[in-house]
C-alpha cells in the first residue's frame, strides 16, 4: 500500500502545471469566532462599521484575485450568530459585547459583496456545541441553555445540544430555515454535526432510556445525527431547492482496507455516518476535514472518492498546520494533496482557514495563483438534480465607449432563484466557453457590463455571454460580436498579428496616422501611450486594409 501511494504521488508530482479545470470548488473557511479571520475591528460606531466592512471587502477582493469561488462564512458560532435572529443573539466578535447589535447586518453585507465578486456564500453553522462556561455566561438569558435546558448537556467543561433529544433537530432546523428564508445564500454548511470527542462518555443515558427503544447505543447515536442532517436538508430544500446543503465530517470516515484510522474517525468515534448521508441523498457535498499528512490523508481521500454517490467531495486541507506556531508543515505537503485530489477526480479543495491563506503562509497563496488557480473556475452544476439549463440570452450588443467596452443583452426568462450571467472572451471565433482561460467574469447579475482597462484580459477579441441558473446549469453561449466586414475587430488591450512582410499602421480615433511598426507590443506603449487606436495593414504590394481597433 505504501508503495502504491508513493507511486501515485510521484506520477502527480511530474505534472508541473496540471490542466486548469473549468469546474472546481475552491473554498475557504472564513472564521468569525473570536474574530480569528474576521472581524478584527469592532462595530461600535459609524467609523467602526465602515472599518469592519472594508476589512471584509479586502479579504473578498484577495480571494477573487486568487480565483476562489466559495466562501464558507461562519454564521452560527457558539450559541450565537452574526445576523439579526429571532432565535439566537449577536456574537461577541462583532462589537466586543455579546448580544449587542452591530448597527448593520453582517450576513447580508457579506452575501452582497461575495456575489459582486462571483463568490458563492455558504452559511457555516457550528451545530452541536453551545459554548464553554464563559461563553454561556455571556449569553445569559438569551442562551439555549436557559431557554431550553432540556436540550442541553454539560460535558468536559462545555455545553452541547443533545443529539438524542428530538428537540435538537427542531432547534437547528429552525436556525437553518430562518437563514435560508431570509437571505440569498448559496449554501448551508453544517460543522460539528457530531458528538464531541470522547463521545462514548457523553452523558445521554437519560435520553437513551427515553428515546433509544432498545437500539444498540452506538447506532442510536449515529441515527440521531443522521436524523438532524436529514431534517435540515429536507426543510432547506423545501424552501429553496437550489441552496446547497453540505457538512464537514471528520476527515477519516472509518478504517479502510488500505489503512487504519488509528482510533480517530467519523463513524465509530463521533457517530457521523457521513457516507450514509451521501447514499441517502441528504447532502449535496461533504468537506471532510482532512488535516493530515502522508498515509493519514491519501487512503482516506480515495475512500471518500469511492463512496461519493455522484455528490461532491471537497477535501478540507489544514493549511494552518503550515504555520511555525502550529505544526510547521512544509508547503509541499499541501501541494501534493492538491495534485492528488485533482488526479483522483475529487471536486475541489477547501482551506482552513482564511487568515493563513491570505497571509500567504509558507507561500501557499503564491502556489495557488501561479500553478493551480491560474484561471477562474466555476462551481459545478448540481447534476443529480437532473435540471435543465436556462434559455440563451438574446439581443447582443458590444460597443466601444471611451476607453471601455460596453456590452449588453436581453435577459433570459426568469427562473426560481433567479439567473446570473458569465462572460467569456477569446482571440478566436466562436468563443469556446469550455476553456477556462476564456472565462472572464464568473458572475454578473445585470444584463449589461462595462469593461475598464484594469479589468481586461489581453487577447480578448470576440466576446460571448451565457445564462446560469441557481443549480449551476449554463445556457448555450450568445456571441456578443462576430466577424463581419463592416464591424472592426476589437483588440482590447492587445494588437493584431502582423504577417511576414507587412507593416502595421497605427492611427488615432480621427484616422490620422501616428505610427508605423512591426513591433506594436514594444512601440505603442513607448511612443503613443494609452488610448484608442485604429489599425491598418500595409501589404508588400502597397495595398492597405483595415485591421481593427484597440483600446489600450
Amino acid at each position: 500500500m505504501r508503495i502504491l501511494l508513493i507511486g501515485l504521488l510521484f506520477i502527480s508530482s511530474l505534472l508541473s502545471l496540471q490542466a486548469q479545470p473549468k469546474e472546481e470548488i475552491r473554498a475557504t473557511w472564513l472564521t468569525t469566532l473570536g474574530g480569528m479571520d474576521w472581524p478584527t475591528r469592532k462595530a461600535n460606531s459609524a467609523k467602526g462599521i465602515e472599518a469592519q466592512k472594508n476589512e471584509l471587502i479586502r479579504q473578498l477582493d484577495a480571494l477573487k484575485a486568487a480565483n476562489f469561488n466559495t466562501v464558507l462564512f461562519q454564521t452560527r458560532l457558539r450559541g450565537d450568530v452574526i445576523y439579526p435572529s429571532a432565535i439566537e443573539t449577536f456574537a461577541e466578535s462583532l462589537t466586543g459585547h455579546t448580544g449587542k447589535n452591530p448597527g448593520y447586518d453582517p450576513l447580508q453585507f457579506a452575501i452582497e459583496e461575495c456575489h459582486k465578486r462571483g463568490l458563492e456564500l455558504h452559511a457555516w453553522l457550528v451545530c452541536i456545541p453551545i459554548g464553554n462556561k464563559r461563553q454561556v455566561t455571556l449569553l445569559g438569558k438569551n442562551c439555549v441553555v436557559k431557554k431550553q435546558p432540556a436540550l442541553c448537556k454539560q460535558f468536559n467543561g462545555s455545553w452541547y445540544l443533545d443529539p438524542g433529544n428530538p428537540g435538537t433537530a427542531d432547534y437547528l432546523s429552525r436556525i437553518a430555515k430562518e437563514i435560508t428564508s431570509r437571505y440569498d445564500i448559496d449554501g448551508i454548511h453544517l460543522d460539528y454535526i457530531r458528538y464531541p470527542e470522547q463521545g462514548e462518555k457523553f452523558p445521554d443515558k437519560d435520553t437513551y432510556r427515553k428515546y433509544g427503544k432498545k437500539q444498540e447505543l452506538k447506532q442510536w447515536r449515529r441515527d440521531n445525527i443522521t436524523r438532524i442532517v436529514a431534517r435540515i436538508y429536507a426543510e432547506v430544500k423545501q424552501l429553496k431547492p437550489w441552496v446547497k446543503v453540505s457538512s464537514s465530517p471528520i476527515g477519516k470516515f472509518n478504517d479502510t482496507r488500505r489503512y487504519s484510522s488509528f482510533g480517530w474517525n467519523a463513524y465509530s468515534t463521533v457517530y457521523q455516518d457521513a457516507q450514509k448521508w451521501l447514499n441517502d441523498g441528504i447532502q449535496d457535498a461533504l468537506f471532510p476535514m482532512m488535516y493530515f499528512q502522508g498515509n493519514h490523508f491519501y487512503p482516506f481521500a480515495l475512500d471518500w472518492k469511492e463512496n461519493k454517490n455522484e455528490r461532491w467531495i471537497v477535501p478540507g486541507l489544514g493549511i494552518y498546520f503550515l504555520h511555525p506556531k502550529e505544526q510547521n508543515w512544509k508547503v509541499d505537503e499541501i501541494i501534493r494533496q492538491i495534485y492528488f485530489s485533482r488526479r483522483i477526480g475529487l471536486d475541489g479543495q477547501a482551506y482552513f482557514r482564511n487568515k493563513f491563506m491570505l497571509e500567504n503562509t509558507k507561500g501557499i497563496l503564491d502556489e495557488l495563483t501561479n500553478h493551480f488557480y491560474v484561471y477562474p473556475a466555476v462551481v459545478p452544476p448540481m447534476r443529480w438534480t437532473k435540471g435543465n439549463p436556462p434559455s440563451q440570452p438574446t439581443s447582443p450588443s458590444l460597443v466601444l465607449k471611451g476607453n471601455n467596452i460596453e456590452m449588453s443583452w436581453k435577459a433570459s426568462p426568469s427562473l426560481p432563484g433567479g439567473i446570473y450571467y458569465r462572460i467569456y472572451a477569446s482571440a478566436t471565433y466562436p468563443v469556446d466557453t469550455e476553456k477556462t482561460q476564456n472565462l472572464i467574469i464568473t458572475r454578473t447579475d445585470s444584463c449589461q457590463y462595462t469593461f475598464e482597462p484594469d479589468l481586461s484580459t489581453k487577447g480578448g477579441i470576440y466576446w460571448a455571454v451565457t445564462a446560469v441558473n441557481r443549480f449551476g446549469y449554463e445556457s448555450t453561449p450568445l456571441a456578443l460580436n462576430i466577424p463581419a466586414k463592416d464591424n472592426p475587430v476589437i483588440y482590447y488591450g492587445s494588437f493584431p498579428a502582423i504577417p511576414s512582410g507587412y507593416i502595421l499602421i497605427v492611427s488615432d480615433a480621427t484616422g490620422m496616422e501616428i505610427l508605423r511598426t512591426v513591433q506594436p507590443e514594444k512601440d505603442i506603449p513607448q511612443k503613443t501611450g494609452k488610448g484608442f487606436f485604429r489599425f491598418s495593414l500595409l501589404a508588400p504590394d502597397g495595398t492597405i486594409t483595415p485591421a481593427g481597433v484597440t483600446v489600450y
